[in-house]
């Protein structure tokens, strides 16, 4: 029986755009994997691979502003989170699987990891509508609306398993390869994490609500330029940074325990928690990581090709 190869796309916000750098370099070389799992940004990636939208996603990223990604924040004290669900909702149906989609129809096995905000436990998404398993799995708390399934409040998966190699093994997977987004974001500025006035009069209503939201007050040009001495971290910096430390030792824990045949670990510490507009620079970085690995990966699939379980000792 031929053995299976899972891919486990962990989380990281913005840095979660080197997904599609690390697929597209495997699809490059025909190294595809048998079984995507996926933990916040790495399931919405991963679901749009499945989907046939990796190309049409990239294009949007590729393409999008600091004001794109501002317009998905508002303030939605009723939906706990800032994000914007109905034009998030629209998003996942346009670029990453349809209104109509399941899990059951993709081509290949697949979950998405969220936490149950109840009990603290993981919960995996492997049936069901895949914009609704993505939606769950990247629910970051006070940012993203909480989604309500099955009796529980489901928020980010990437508070209790980060990079799910043991979802991949749990669906069928013999060999594991791993992206970890968080490998060095740990004891850096991470990025600029703001959003700024593009000069445009027209958009100020759009800006003004997400930096009212999260209380980044706004600099003009020339304060930018001037050279003063590091700021105390604000509210925002301190959220980002308690995100990283806690995801780096989480998954450094999970990984010890569940290692992967594979790992790839791209360095995006320079990109911001919410930076998603850097999106070819964090693609770049993944393809590159890849790459690096390929000769493992290929030793890995070619390994796999072999017939298992064969009585015959020759």
């Amino acid at each position: 029986m031929k053995q299976k190869i899972g891919i486990a796309l962990g989380s990281g916000a913005s840095r979660g755009w080197s997904h599609i750098g690390v697929l597209k370099a495997l699809i490059r070389e025909g190294l595809e994997p048998d079984i995507v799992c996926g933990t916040s940004v790495g399931a919405l990636i991963g679901a749009a691979y499945l989907s046939g939208n990796l190309e049409r996603l990239e294009d949007w990223v590729r393409e999008s502003t600091q004001l794109d990604v501002a317009r998905f924040f508002g303030i939605q004290l009723r939906e706990a989170g800032f994000v914007d669900k109905e034009r998030l909702q629209r998003f996942l149906h346009d670029y990453v699987a349809g209104a109509d989609s399941t899990i059951d129809d993709l081509p290949k096995p697949f979950a998405a990891v969220a936490t149950d905000l109840g009990s603290g436990r993981e919960y995996w998404l492997s049936k069901g509508s895949v914009a609704e398993a993505v939606r769950a799995s990247m629910a970051l708390p006070a940012l993203f609306p909480t989604v309500a399934l099955d009796g529980c409040y489901l928020v980010d998966g990437g508070l209790v398993n980060p990079v799910p190699v043991s979802v991949c093994h749990a669906l069928g997977a013999d060999h594991v390869i791993a992206v970890n987004l968080n490998a060095d974001i740990v004891g850096k500025r991470n990025g600029d994490n703001r959003a700024y006035d593009d000069g445009n009069e027209d958009n100020d209503g759009v800006l003004d609500r997400w930096l009212d939201a999260v209380h980044w007050p706004r600099r003009d040009k020339e304060e930018e330029e001037e050279e003063r001495p590091e700021p105390a971290p604000g509210l925002f910096d301190v959220v980002a940074n308690s995100i990283n430390i806690f995801q780096d030792r989480i998954t450094r824990s999970r990984l010890a325990g569940e290692p992967a045949d594979v790992l790839i670990a791209p360095r995006l510490a320079h990109i911001g928690l919410l930076e998603f507009q850097r999106a070819g620079e964090a693609i770049e970085e993944g393809e590159k990581r890849t790459d690096r690995a390929m000769e493992d990966i290929r030793a890995l699939f070619s390994r796999t090709s072999d017939r298992w379980g064969s009585d015959d000792p020759d």
